[in-house]
């Protein structure tokens, strides 16, 4: 006799999915990527204030007057570099390509952290130079305007729908081509329309990469949640902001900016 029991008669439901086990994950999903993201922003925002400080606390000091010389040139002044203020101008790119190359892989998330806060440092020694160039007025309307457009484009490339990954390679050939313009400009040329060109471009740049650097930052949660890399992430995705922050308010400046 076949056994009728309740038992048997009731399907076995512990293996069949249900809709709120999907909507369980993926809240916890989005919890995930905010709080993840917000740790990226955190830190972005901790290391531009860190640069601030540093740099309106080392213009004043007698080891700035060392490194640069300000000239008063008829267009405003200048500055004479000297072979210490040469060491602290490159001493952020010799960082940034050691962090850049080590990467994700090579380092622990504590040396990654030590470096950026490091490299947070080095970039307030080198950009002390503004205020010694630029009124303090051009200098606070200029980091407002570039505060005002990185949180408008970075929320545009956190919520669109539109996949911005193909912007990458036409991004960076830009950069390429504004950095070999900037040298031209520096060296051969000294053209002021050239330098308000190149200054143009480079805020049309640095806000194609805000909001492509925030949609990559934001996909590739995904892949790292729950890994060892998901910490080390936070750092290198606050990096890349930074950077991205502090080049659009820098070439918003020499647009716009007053020299003293």
């Amino acid at each position: 006799m076949a056994d009728w029991n309740e038992t048997n008669r009731r399907p076995d439901m512990t293996s069949v999915p249900r809709a709120g086990d999907a909507a369980t994950r993926g809240t916890t999903f989005d919890e995930g990527l905010r709080k993840h993201m917000l740790s990226i922003y955190n830190m972005m925002a901790s290391g531009v204030l860190l640069t601030g400080i540093v740099a309106l606390l080392f213009v004043n000091t007698p080891l700035f007057e060392s490194a640069f010389n300000v000239v008063q040139t008829p267009y405003g002044r200048s500055l004479q570099v000297t072979g210490l203020g040469w060491v602290i101008k490159l001493a952020p790119l010799a960082f940034i390509l050691v962090i850049s190359f080590g990467g994700i892989q090579r380092f622990s998330k504590t040396t990654l952290q030590a470096m950026f806060w490091g490299f947070a440092t080095l970039m307030g020694l080198s950009l002390s130079t503004i205020f010694a160039i630029y009124t303090g007025e051009s200098v606070a309307s200029a980091f407002f305007a570039a505060a005002a457009a990185f949180a408008g484009l970075s929320l545009y490339g956190y919520t669109t729908k539109k996949n911005l990954s193909g912007w990458g390679s036409f991004l960076m050939m830009g950069l390429i081509g504004i950095i070999v313009a900037m040298l031209l400009n520096a060296f051969i040329f000294q053209s002021g329309a050239m330098g308000l060109v190149i200054s143009i471009l480079g805020v049309l740049i640095f806000a194609g990469f805000t909001a492509y650097d925030t949609q990559r930052l934001k996909d590739e949660y995904q892949y790292l949640r729950g890994t060892e890399f998901a910490g080390k992430a936070v750092v290198m995705g606050a990096l890349s902001l930074y950077l991205d922050f502090i080049n659009l308010f820098l070439f918003i400046l020499q647009f716009l900016g007053n020299r003293e």
